[in-house]
């Protein structure tokens, strides 16, 4: 079984206003991302806020840890639920490929243009909490090469929404 998590624990400080809550084509971005992990997942969960339009969870150990503080709590969750895999994507992930689980698949494995979306086994949970607790680098490119996770090229570029002038660029018709 497959658990989403979409990890919205970000500050948007390069956004200047909350990203999640951003429209793309009439949808927050935050109901984008998690309508599209809804696709490929039994359960998907928002990490790192407390409201959305799926069910939530802090990041773990504590909130201003990255990406890796959702990561983490995705993972705890998904092995207390038996969940063998989580398949992340950031807040902004609107527009992801049709054939993204297949090229992630078999986990662990990131996109290499973007490793916040992934496919991580829970059973990595351990390994991330001692990276988390570490003084490595805090990384999602850290955390995959720690569990070997593969580095996945794909030929189309997913939108990497930063600023309202990216949001601009992928707006309108697809």
């Amino acid at each position: 079984m497959i658990l989403g998590a979409v990890l919205a624990g970000g500050m948007s400080a390069r956004f200047g206003s909350d990203k999640a809550l951003a429209e793309l084509d009439g949808r927050t971005l935050i109901a984008l991302a998690v309508d599209a992990l809804a696709g490929w997942c039994e359960h998907v969960i928002v990490v790192g806020r407390e409201t959305a339009p799926a069910p939530t969870l802090p990041d773990w150990p504590r909130p201003g840890m990255g990406p890796l503080g959702g990561l983490a709590a995705a993972l705890h969750h998904a092995l207390d639920e038996g969940y063998e895999t989580v398949l992340t994507c950031g807040v902004d992930a609107a527009y992801l490929p049709d054939d993204l689980l297949e090229r992630l698949s078999p986990g662990p494995s990131c996109l290499a243009s973007q490793p916040v979306i992934g496919l991580w086994p829970a059973a990595a949970a351990p390994e991330l909490e001692a990276l988390l607790h570490s003084d490595q680098r805090h990384s999602m490119l850290r955390f995959a090469e720690t569990i070997g996770a593969r580095r996945v090229q794909i030929a189309s570029a997913v939108p990497n929404i930063n600023t309202p002038g990216d949001l601009a660029a992928i707006s309108g018709p697809r």
